[in-house]
């Protein structure tokens, strides 16, 4: 077994991690890569920890979609589904889309709206208030929609959406979706979703725009076939990588050929709004998966969290400059409030689940008045410090609106949909690591019982901090602008593909100083003249911002990852701390 003792004897490090290096097997297989293939050992490293071997080197490097891209005709009702959508197109009749309003709703809404106006056609977009309406499609909403249009297209929703999608009567209705089906699907032309139970599961990993891009794949297939030319896919690859990151999907298979291709595209900015958002977010060095993830989600989110739900897709699907501009400054402005209000919650959240226990095997917390629209960051913060899964609710009016977020090897989203099927919940369903919930007040304690007890059965209450796996050791001098352009290249990098890291041990604190609200920024070195910058996000939710800001002269070793920097045309190597442990 490919098992390490605790690496550089730390058990328990400043967030309550044990450290885990290369097993020697691990190890073994990365010199043999780079025996076989001449990569440097950085990259072989990473490929070892992947399973790759030396054939398979040169496919992971360079993923390309002419070779990952699944047929779409693979998922169920895919046919129909483009070919319901192309005979709208073609006889010009009325196509609404009704989408979520988080990133991957308003890109796949996006993906059919710029699709559409190469076409030189329009459609009318829909996003729900996450307040007012909740996820997800509703009767009022569907039954206007169907009086004024004759196709509706749910995106990144509608799968157990039975009920409004009833309501929609007179216009047919196509779901893309990939969010966990139920054991019937409702009754509409068709439901498009490798989450479909009747699915093999291959493909569980698309987000919804990559359902939606697919289907355009097979619209373009068809339009080929009455030779018919269709507009350009690949440019639209930005709006995929986007959503897949920000969505948290898995980077492996196809994924990874839709980040990577992405991010190039990205790179052009052609995309106004995109470009706008950039500037805005003061992004000025090459897209990286890191960008899409915590610099333009989040202010692309904060439109559905605390402001208007449409502006995301509408900047996303925007050709004018003008608007690009005002909906980024909009934006950004809503994710400053956005932080504001998460802030409070969170604390709130945090001492309430700390009263409650963080011993069993689901971290929960309701409160009166939680905005809606943080609740779901609030829970991933309460996941990453007590290692549980996490429910945090917001109670209004009698109905309490929820969001989780799991741990890995743990499913929620099945959990949560079970307790909905059986009537504990009023509506619930979402994805093994992320879920949503709606619940009546009185029934919020029963309902977190139960939720629990189904989850103990997964094991979630066995579970702590996740070990922190670790490439090795690096010297300051060592963390060069090559190393870290080499290692880059095995990306990208995100959920289900981490980002290796590397521990630079018993280094000297130069200097360290809180930034922004919780952020530490701190200079270390090795006592040879080599010194490295690092930055640790959140410092100051663990003991990490505390400790090292406090150092009192005393040494540490620093985990985390390489960044580059570029500032007027030169480029530095940062450390992107994420643990730390006293030497």
């Amino acid at each position: 077994m490919d098992q390490a003792a605790a690496f550089l004897g730390v058990e328990t490090s400043l967030t309550g991690r044990r450290w885990v290096g290369p097993g020697g097997e691990t190890t073994r297989a990365s010199e043999a890569l780079h025996q076989q293939t001449g990569l440097p050992m950085a990259v072989c490293a990473v490929l070892a920890r992947r399973g790759v071997d030396a054939a398979g080197a040169e496919a992971y490097l360079a993923p390309a979609l002419r070779d990952l891209l699944p047929d779409p005709r693979s998922l169920r009702d895919m046919e129909k589904a483009a070919a319901r959508f192309l005979a709208a197109v073609k006889t010009r009749q009325r196509i609404a889309i009704f989408a979520d309003y988080d990133v991957d709703g308003g890109s796949s809404a996006a993906l059919l709206l710029i699709w559409l106006r190469q076409m030189g056609r329009e459609a009318t977009l829909y996003v729900p208030d996450r307040i007012d309406e909740g996820y997800g499609p509703n009767d009022e909403a569907m039954a206007d929609l169907a009086a004024r249009h004759d196709l509706i297209v749910c995106v990144d929703c509608g799968t157990l959406s039975h009920g409004p999608i009833a309501a929609a009567k007179g216009a047919d209705v196509i779901v893309l979706d990939h969010h966990l089906g139920g054991e019937t699907l409702p009754d509409c032309l068709a439901v498009v979703n490798p989450n479909r139970q009747d699915e093999d599961g291959e493909l569980a990993h698309l987000c919804a725009a990559a359902v939606v891009f697919l289907m355009l794949v097979e619209a373009g297939r068809q339009l080929r076939e009455a030779q018919v030319k269709g507009p350009d896919l690949m440019s639209l690859l930005d709006l995929v990588a986007l959503a897949t990151v920000a969505d948290v999907a898995p980077l492996i298979g196809v994924n990874r050929a839709f980040v990577r291709q992405g991010l190039k595209v990205m790179a052009r900015r052609d995309r106004i709004g995109l470009a706008a958002l950039a500037d805005v977010a003061r992004m000025d060095t090459t897209p990286a998966a890191y960008h899409l993830g915590f610099m333009l989600g989040p202010r692309i989110n904060a439109g559905g969290r605390v402001g208007k739900a449409d502006l995301g897709a509408r900047l996303l699907a925007t050709e004018d400059p003008h608007e690009a501009a005002a909906l980024s400054e909009r934006l950004d402005v809503l994710n400053t409030e956005r932080r504001e209000v998460e802030t409070a919650v969170r604390a709130a959240a945090l001492a309430q689940a700390e009263e409650r226990g963080t011993d069993g095997a689901l971290v929960w917390a309701a409160g009166a008045g939680w905005h809606p629209g943080v609740v779901g960051i609030v829970a991933s913060r309460l996941k990453e410090a007590t290692g549980r899964p996490a429910v945090v609710i917001g109670l209004d009016e009698g109905i309490g609106k929820g969001s989780g977020r799991s741990v890995s090897g743990v499913d929620l989203g099945a959990c949560i949909q079970k307790l909905a099927m059986q009537g504990v919940l009023l509506k619930g369903g979402g994805h093994k690591m992320a879920a949503g919930l709606t619940v009546a007040e009185e029934n919020v304690e029963d309902a977190m019982a139960q939720l629990s007890a189904l989850l103990e059965k997964q094991g979630a209450h066995l579970r702590g901090p996740s070990d922190l796996r670790l490439e090795g050791l690096l010297m300051p001098g060592g963390a060069s602008v090559e190393l870290t352009e080499a290692v880059e290249s095995a990306g990208p990098f995100g959920a289900g593909s981490p980002a290796p890291r590397y521990v630079f041990a018993d280094m000297r604190i130069f200097s360290a100083r809180r930034v922004g609200e919780s952020h530490l920024k701190l200079s270390f070195g090795d006592g040879h003249g080599a010194r490295l910058d690092a930055i640790c996000f959140g410092a100051y939710d663990s003991a990490i911002g505390p400790a090292l800001e406090a150092h009192g002269g005393a040494h540490f070793h620093l985990a985390g990852r390489l960044d580059i920097n570029t500032w007027q045309g030169r480029q530095t190597v940062q450390l992107r701390l994420e643990d730390a442990a006293r030497a």
